[in-house]
């Protein structure tokens, strides 16, 4: 496997994880799948959406498959009164990432990250490696000290 920059930024930092790689079917991308084929419960596994602030432009967030973003939940947290998802063709452009593809990790600028507070409850998560196919394990501790990301109750 190739590594992914995710991956290599979490190697230079000396971050523990595992890569677990799954096949990937471009007509279903959904979490729920994932989790499937890597034999993980869904809410072990963490999305990357990208948003955008009425104040504060845009902005990442970490919250389980299976969970839909509550707006108003995200805006309270990241100090904006509107926050509304980026379309997808966007995407590629800010972040450096694909749909199915998208870590916290390595994007191409660093936006404010915010992971929903039930990440907590485990000792470890997945999230994108930063390309479709592949998942990253780490310990949600280590997302937040690698993004500078906080908390919150996202959901």
């Amino acid at each position: 496997m190739n590594k992914t920059n995710a991956m290599r930024i979490l190697d230079a930092n000396k971050i523990e994880y595992s890569a677990h790689e799954y096949e990937v079917d471009e007509s279903d991308l959904s979490g729920e799948t994932v989790a499937k084929k890597i034999n993980a419960a869904e809410d072990e596994i963490f999305k990357t959406l990208v948003a955008r602030g009425d104040k504060t432009g845009i902005l990442v967030f970490c919250i389980p498959v299976s969970a839909e973003l509550n707006l108003k939940n995200a805006a309270a947290a990241s100090g904006n009164k509107k926050v509304e998802l980026i379309k997808l063709n966007e995407l590629l452009s800010l972040t450096g990432y694909i749909r199915g593809g998208c870590s916290p990790i390595g994007m191409k600028k660093e936006y404010p990250v915010f992971i929903e507070e039930t990440a907590q409850m485990f000792d470890k998560i997945f999230i994108s490696a930063g390309i479709r196919g592949v998942q990253s394990k780490l310990a949600p501790s280590d997302i937040q000290k690698i993004t500078t990301a906080q908390f919150a109750g996202l959901i």
